[in-house]
């Protein structure tokens, strides 16, 4: 092909007007127009334009498109590389760009015309059986020389077609449309769809005007129209590709531990045996970090995420995971890959910790779920100095990590476990429920287990090093390598910590008390404040609150001087473990006869009655399954030695009871007291294992003198001392005995 010069003189095409090359100066060309004015632009910019273009000369050379070229079936490009090589042998006299020889005769433009060419190759076209004329050589050189190798392809061969072919337009839009109107609907079938779209072209163009084309091409047609659109298949997969956002896609990027935490919650597909041999489902709450992949919190629930247990994962991220007993050395972080000498030196928290790295999260990514915008949880990450950045509603691609995670879970760990439902119904066996047993408590040991050695020793194949994108790394090779970058800084949670993550109510303090959830709280401590409005105007003078859904009994009250514990008023009446849903269970079923404290007080009668029914395996099955669920959540809220952290922090009041890691629940002095080892008919309060307790402290035979003291007043000198010297023996770690009796002389 002929290709344009661009010399001195010439007339370009630019910007949308006409100029005059009038200078050429090395990569510099000076620009005349015809009104006089100028303009000097460096030849790249200048052939690069859109808008360049010589005038006069042929359209710049264009590349052909190889890829396109490689795609068409094989008798078409070669047709297309002959056409090319008899077009060039009329321009040129050579059937090759090289040019080697001399031309033929007929070919040769020294001796013939242009026309005369085209004429001699259109009959020698003809000659080899091509339906070619004079015209169709002048139409390919044109194709060639504006289009290149491109423009000499047969355009039957490239010719876009239709995916619905020649259908009815006015049929295809009423199939497109009926799918979409249905796409939130129940999954039908295709009969149904077919009178539907019927229906539709018979209110828009008038009863058979338009007809439907028959059973088979209409199927075909459907899916012609909704494969790959996400207007076909069963209504969960349906939402999912209408919640997907518009591409293209932005991809989660995290470049350090804690900058962006995944949290969510689905049902554990297991079923866990809770009290007296009921079995139930579980919900699985975890928190993922994106920058390392690492399941930093994992908490196991009774059906029913409340905005504790969203708390309860701020927590766990933020404790480092205590050594079981059984547990392989193996698992310890001494042991992991993990910089263990240079972290103990910054957290002495880590010297028993098991290998799952301590992660604080700068910014939480949560769904919509009322547990996680509800107001307590996003005051409990604001206590934390946490961002809370909630998804779209209903977008589950938006924190796609956590959802594979979810479904990793249940591959690696649920699947093996008896009990195993499966997804869905279809998939769960015949015997699932007789198959259970394992306890909430000791599913969540396992489960503890299995994210330290399954999951954070596990290469995965997602999670790559910056520095090293051809190697897969597991998440603790992959903390191990930012932290060394970022650092570490540990933040221990005080007992003050716990409460502000448990969930928040503003009420009023009364003459009665406080009263939340039916329940009236009330304390000697409340006096100076009754009647009396707070200083936040915003909540209307009303004071802050906070409570355990699992544990009812008692709430906490900021006051000016610090949090305030106050029990419920009839705590003494209910002698087992119940929770807030098994109050309002119970709330539902007594009917109200006398006024509201009568009405109170009887509750918290059936509530006992109900709790003892159960227990004793009587009662109906609702009945049963309430009282299962509130036991094991009880369980859980109070940690066992086997499960709480080695070392407890410094508790707020004698008896409180966070229900989070790293707070306890102390035993109540009085008679109502129980133990969850202990049946209800054998329960009895023995003072002198009380004080056996704060003679072990202090290393003195003090059960000898404890007869002597039952005469003493209360506030005697031999109790005291013997609390002063448990104090002695604590020293600077912390570390002592804990003896309820001088929690109690201390309160």
């Amino acid at each position: 092909m002929t290709q344009a010069v661009v010399e001195v003189g010439a007339r370009l095409r630019y910007g949308g007007r006409a100029w005059t090359l009038a200078v050429l100066e090395g990569a510099r060309a000076t620009l005349v127009t015809d009104e006089g004015a100028s303009a000097v632009v460096l030849l790249p910019y200048l052939f690069a334009d859109p808008s360049f273009g010589v005038e006069g000369g042929p359209a710049p050379g264009r590349v052909p498109p190889f890829g396109l070229l490689e795609a068409l079936p094989v008798e078409v490009r070669e047709r297309a590389l002959a056409w090319q090589r008899h077009v060039r042998e009329v321009e040129s006299g050579f059937p090759d760009a090289v040019g080697q020889g001399a031309p033929r005769e007929q070919f040769d433009p020294a001796r013939r015309s242009l026309a005369q060419r085209e004429r001699a190759k259109a009959e020698e076209l003809r000659a080899a059986g091509w339906a070619a004329s004079a015209a169709t050589v002048r139409r390919m050189r044109a194709r060639y020389r504006s289009e290149g190798l491109w423009g000499l392809v047969d355009g039957r061969a490239v010719r876009e077609r239709s995916a619905v072919g020649r259908a009815d337009e006015r049929v295809v839009a009423a199939i497109r449309q009926v799918l979409e109107g249905q796409r939130e609907r129940s999954t039908g079938t295709l009969v149904r769809l077919r009178r539907r779209v019927g229906w539709l072209l018979e209110e828009e163009y008038g009863p058979g005007v338009v007809a439907l084309p028959p059973v088979s091409t209409f199927n075909r047609l459907v899916h012609a129209v909704a494969d790959g659109q996400g207007l076909l298949g069963t209504a969960a997969q349906r939402r999912w590709h209408a919640s997907r956002p518009t591409p293209p896609f932005t991809p989660t990027v995290a470049l350090r531990p804690g900058e962006l935490v995944m949290l969510d919650s689905t049902p554990l597909d297991v079923l866990a045996v809770l009290d007296d041999g009921v079995t139930g489902r579980l919900e699985l709450s975890i928190a993922l970090d994106v920058a390392t992949r690492s399941i930093c919190a994992a908490v196991l629930r009774p059906v029913g995420t409340t905005s504790v247990d969203a708390a309860m994962l701020l927590a766990q991220m933020v404790v480092p995971t205590a050594m079981r007993p059984g547990w392989d050395a193996a698992l310890s972080m001494r042991r992991s890959v993990i910089p263990y000498e240079r972290l103990i030196a910054l957290d002495a928290r880590l010297e028993q910790a098991a290998a799952r790295p301590v992660i604080m999260p700068e910014t939480v990514v949560v769904d919509q779920g009322r547990v996680y915008v509800s107001a307590s949880f996003v005051s409990a990450c604001e206590s934390l100095g946490i961002s809370v950045q909630p998804v779209p509603p209903a977008n589950g691609p938006a924190k796609g990590n956590v959802e594979r995670t979810f479904r990793a879970i249940a591959d690696g760990f649920s699947q093996y476990l008896p009990g195993h439902t499966g997804s869905d119904v279809s998939q769960r066996g015949a015997a699932a429920e007789q198959d259970a047993c394992w306890s909430l408590a000791q599913l969540q040991e396992l489960l503890n287990e299995w994210v330290i050695c399954g999951w954070q020793e596990r290469r995965h194949e997602a999670l790559r090093h910056p520095m090293m994108p051809h190697l897969a790394v597991s998440p603790n090779e992959m903390w191990a390598a930012l932290v060394a970058v970022t650092g570490h800084v540990p933040v221990p949670l005080s007992a003050d910590d716990y409460v502000e993550l448990l969930p928040l109510r503003w009420q009023a303090v009364n003459d009665y008390g406080i009263r939340l959830g039916y329940r009236t709280y009330d304390h000697p401590g409340l006096n100076p404040y009754r009647r009396r409005r707070s200083l936040r105007a915003d909540k209307n003078g009303r004071w802050e609150v906070h409570h355990n859904p699992y544990d009812p009994n008692r709430v906490w009250v900021r006051l000016p001087g610090g949090w305030l514990e106050v029990p419920w008023v009839h705590a003494g009446a209910v002698r087992r473990p119940f929770t807030a849903f098994t109050f309002d269970h119970v709330r539902r079923t007594v009917e109200r006869r006398h006024g509201r404290e009568e009405h109170e007080a009887a509750i918290a009668q059936a509530l006992d009655a109900l709790l003892r029914r159960a227990s004793q395996g009587l009662g109906s099955r609702r009945e049963r399954t309430v009282a299962a669920r509130a036991q094991a959540a009880a369980q859980m809220t109070d940690p066992s030695p086997a499960t709480a952290p080695q070392q407890w922090p410094a508790p707020l009041t004698p008896d409180a009871s966070f229900g989070l890691p790293g707070s306890f629940t102390a035993p109540h002095e009085d008679a109502g007291g129980w133990d969850t080892d202990d049946p209800l008919d054998d329960i009895e309060d023995d003072p002198d294992d009380d004080y056996l307790l704060a003679a072990l402290a202090d290393g003195q035979d003090a059960a000898a003198g404890h007869t002597d003291e039952a005469s003493e007043p209360a506030g005697g000198t031999t109790r005291e001392k013997a609390a002063e010297q448990t104090l002695d023996a604590a020293g600077a770690d912390g570390m002592r005995i804990y003896d309820p009796y001088q929690e109690a002389q201390a309160w």
